[in-house]
C-alpha cells in the first residue's frame, strides 16, 4: 500500500487481522493483553510449548537422574543434533550442517578460530563498522591470540550514512590480503538485509572464506545457506525463535567442512560413538556437532524445542510474508500519523532489503521510548537516536501495530516524553 493510499482506522487493521492465517499462534504465547510488545527482536515472548518443553526436560531429570541423557522424550545425549535437523529449514541446510550449541560469541570464536588461517600476505579479517559490539570484540581477541594487530588486520568497511553498508563498499573491500569475511545477515541497528548469496559468490571468486552473524535474521527471514555456499554461521536463539533469555545458541557449517578439525576441541566435539572411550586423541564427530565444545545445557536448550515445533507449522516463507505486512503497515502509518514530529524511518523501505523491523530515529529517542513504555508499549532503544519497532509475525497483530502509532501520536501532540531524561537505561 502507498503513503497516500494508506487507511489509517482502526477498521482496517482489524480487517487484517481477521485475513490472518497465521492469527491463531498468538494464543500459544503469554502475551499480556493490557501491553503492547515490540521488543521481539532483542528477547521473543515465550510460548506454552516452550514451556511445557522445558517441564518435560526438568521432569526426566527428576525422574530419570543421570538416565536421562539416554532415556526419555528427549534424550540429552542427542538433543543438539535433534534441535540441529529442526533448524536447518529456517537457514537453509542439511541436517547434518546445524548443531545447536554454545552462545553467540563464544560459536563465533569457535569459528573463526577453525576458519580464520592466515597465510604469506592473508592476514586481514574483513568485517562492517555497523555490526553488533560482540563481533567485533571476538574478531579483535582472535587477531591478537594469533599475533596479529586488531587495528591493522581488522578491516572495517565504512557506511556512508551509518545507517546502511553498500554491498558494493564490502565486495570492493575484498583485497588480497583478506583471509576471512564476517558480516551480519541483518544490521541489527537499520534491519539491512545483506545479499548473502552475491556476498557469498564474490568472496569465492577470491578464494575467502565467509561466514554470517544470522542473530537477526534467523526466525525473521528465509536462507539458503547450503544454496548459497556460505562456509559458516552463527546465531542466537532468543530473539524471534522465542528460546528464552541466555536460550543456547546455534551455527553452521558448510558440508565440504565437515571432518575439520575445531579450532577450539572439547568433549562434545567428539564422535558421539567414540565419546566414552575416553581416548586423549580426539575424533570429532563428522557433522556440525564436531563444532560443539562442552556440555549442551539442558535448561537452556529445552525451549527450543517448543519454539521450533511452532516454526515447522507456520512456516518461515508465511511469516516472513506476514512479517513484511507488518512491517509495511507500520511504516504507512509512521508517514500518515507522524507526519510532523519529526521522525526518520531509517531502515530499508524495500521489502527484500529489510528485516523484522522498523528502526526510527528521532532527538528525543531516549525520552520518547521512555514514555512508550508508561503506555505500556515495549520498544527498543539504540544509541545515540534509534528506536526499533518489531511486530513479530508469531504473536503481534495488526491491531497492535494501529494502537501503537496512535499511541505514539499521543505521546508526541501532549509531550509526554518530555517528563523523562534523554538518557538511555542500563539495558537500553
Amino acid at each position: 500500500m502507498s503513503i497516500n493510499a494508506v487507511d489509517p482506522s482502526r477498521d482496517y487493521a482489524l480487517q487484517l487481522d481477521k485475513e490472518d492465517e497465521l492469527a491463531s499462534f498468538r494464543n500459544e504465547f503469554y502475551v499480556k493483553e493490557d501491553a503492547i510488545y515490540l521488543d521481539g527482536n532483542s528477547l521473543g515472548l515465550l510460548s506454552t510449548r516452550a514451556e511445557t518443553a522445558l517441564l518435560d526436560i526438568l521432569d526426566s531429570w527428576k525422574k530419570l537422574g543421570i538416565d536421562g541423557w539416554t532415556e526419555g522424550k528427549h534424550p540429552w545425549f542427542y538433543l543438539s543434533e535433534q534441535l540441529g535437523e529442526m533448524s536447518a529449514p529456517l537457514v537453509g541446510a542439511k541436517s547434518e550442517e546445524v548443531i545447536v550449541t554454545g552462545s553467540t560469541t563464544v560459536n563465533l570464536h569457535q569459528l573463526v578460530s577453525t576458519f580464520f588461517e592466515p597465510k604469506g600476505s592473508r592476514t586481514k579479517i574483513l568485517a562492517d563498522e555497523l555490526t553488533f559490539p560482540s563481533d567485533i570484540y571476538a574478531l579483535q581477541s582472535q587477531l591478537k591470540l594469533k599475533g596479529y594487530d586488531p587495528d591493522e588486520h581488522l578491516i572495517q568497511v565504512k557506511s556512508k550514512d551509518g545507517r546502511i553498508v553498500e554491498e558494493e563498499d564490502i565486495i570492493a573491500a575484498m583485497t588480497d590480503d583478506v583471509a576471512l569475511i564476517m558480516l551480519p545477515g541483518v544490521m541489527y541497528r537499520s534491519g539491512q538485509v545483506l545479499d548473502m548469496k552475491r556476498l557469498t559468490e564474490e568472496a569465492h571468486k577470491r578464494n575467502i572464506v565467509i561466514g554470517f552473524d544470522l542473530c537477526h535474521s534467523i526466525g525473521a527471514i528465509p536462507h539458503s545457506l547450503s544454496e548459497w555456499g556460505v562456509d559458516f554461521a552463527f546465531w542466537c536463539n532468543y530473539k524471534y525463535l522465542n528460546a528464552g533469555p541466555g536460550g543456547v545458541g546455534g551455527l553452521y557449517v558448510n558440508e565440504k567442512h565437515l571432518g575439520t578439525t575445531p579450532g577450539l576441541s572439547g568433549w562434545f566435539s567428539s564422535d558421539k560413538q567414540k565419546q566414552f572411550d575416553m581416548d586423549h586423541q580426539l575424533t570429532p564427530a563428522n557433522n556440525a556437532g564436531a563444532f560443539q565444545i562442552g556440555t549442551p545445557h539442558m535448561l537452556s536448550v529445552a525451549p527450543l524445542i517448543g519454539s521450533l515445533e511452532i516454526f515447522n507449522e507456520a512456516g518461515i516463507d508465511r511469516l516472513r510474508e506476514k512479517s513484511l505486512r507488518l512491517t509495511r503497515y507500520l511504516m504507512d502509518l509512521i508517514n500518515h500519523e507522524l507526519k510532523d514530529f519529526d521522525f526518520k524511518i531509517s531502515n530499508p523501505l524495500v521489502d527484500d532489503r529489510r528485516g523484522g523491523h522498523v528502526y526510527l530515529e528521532h532527538k528525543e529517542a531516549a525520552r520518547i521510548c521512555k514514555a512508550l513504555k508508561e503506555n505500556n508499549i515495549v520498544p527498543d532503544f539504540r544509541n545515540p537516536n534509534g528506536i526499533r519497532l518489531a511486530p513479530v509475525a508469531l504473536y503481534n497483530t495488526f491491531e497492535e501495530v494501529w494502537k501503537s502509532v496512535q499511541i505514539l501520536k499521543k505521546i508526541m501532540e501532549e509531550e509526554q516524553y518530555k517528563k523523562f531524561e534523554n538518557k538511555r537505561g542500563v539495558v537500553a
